[in-house]
């Protein structure tokens, strides 16, 4: 396995121009022996006069969520604080920020939390929000870690308490955990990968095997990673143009049948046609 500094992309944010004129957002690195398993740490801390909704296409990955909201000016000790397990989101994923708030988040790789909670596939967390104490029991997770992530100002410091809190979790060795990560990342860098039948040409393995992999360590099958890639990289096109892509040939490179295809998931995804969406980006 090969670790990674944390991805300077925006994919799968909307609009994240936006967003990042609102927020303070960073990425870390985590402690190198848990790099092979996560892309990063991401902190947000926010003060908003009005509220503002943001919308992110999530990645095929789990995330752990330590968050705090409460009212600007207020000391942290009346603001409400929880901890959360994130499963790989299937839709877009909607927040609405209010007043002051701090989230800090660990993505994990896709394929990379299993090795942190063994006792279930990843696919009982998919679509789901829960309690980070359903996931993670015991005296470890309650309720030291919150306080310990989210009280520090100092991005060092809350990133010291996301490696105390998983190192104190994991990684256990994991070959299928391996093996899977290897496979997102074929389809995340290789656009020749378009359908399922390709990755089982490459791999050697069976499109059975491949869906039995992907629901116990991924949690959404192969098929969905590949559209879901395919939705990131036509919303980042949208956002780097200078006015509107050339829909047609995007979806051509991206393995679509035709334009309309592209179309309708990236419609169903994000709530709006892709035309209107590079037209919103422009401005009026």
């Amino acid at each position: 396995m090969s670790a990674s500094a944390p991805r300077r992309d925006t994919r799968g944010i909307v609009d994240p121009a936006e967003l990042l004129s609102r927020v303070r957002f960073r990425r870390h690195a985590p402690a190198p022996e848990l790099r092979p398993y996560l892309e990063h740490y991401w902190l947000i801390d926010w003060e908003l006069p009005e509220p503002y909704a943001s919308h992110v296409v999530p990645h095929p990955s789990v995330n752990i969520v330590f968050q705090r909201y409460g009212a600007i000016g207020a000391p942290p000790a009346a603001a409400e604080a929880s901890a959360e397990v994130a499963g790989v989101g299937l839709g877009l994923f909607t927040h609405k920020l209010t007043e002051a708030g701090r989230v800090c988040g660990v993505q994990f790789r896709p394929g990379g939390f299993r090795p942190f909670a063994r006792a279930w596939p990843v696919s009982a967390w998919t679509g789901r929000r829960v309690p980070l104490t359903e996931v993670f029991p015991g005296p470890a997770t309650d309720p030291g870690p919150l306080s310990a992530v989210l009280s520090p100002d100092a991005d060092h410091a809350r990133v010291a308490a996301l490696d105390t809190f998983l190192l104190a979790h994991g990684p256990a060795p994991d070959r299928d955990a391996d093996r899977a990560m290897e496979l997102v990342d074929l389809i995340r860098a290789d656009r020749s990968v378009r359908k399922v039948s390709r990755l089982v040409s490459t791999t050697g393995l069976s499109a059975r095997s491949l869906q039995r992999l992907f629901a116990s360590h991924v949690g959404v099958g192969p098929k969905w990673v590949i559209l879901r890639y395919r939705i990131h990289e036509a919303l980042e096109r949208a956002e780097a143009a200078d006015g509107a892509p050339d829909w047609a040939a995007l979806a051509a490179e991206l393995g679509y049948s035709d334009q309309a295809h592209l179309v309708r998931d990236f419609t169903t995804t994000i709530g709006v046609p892709p035309t209107a969406y590079a037209r919103g980006l422009s401005g009026p």
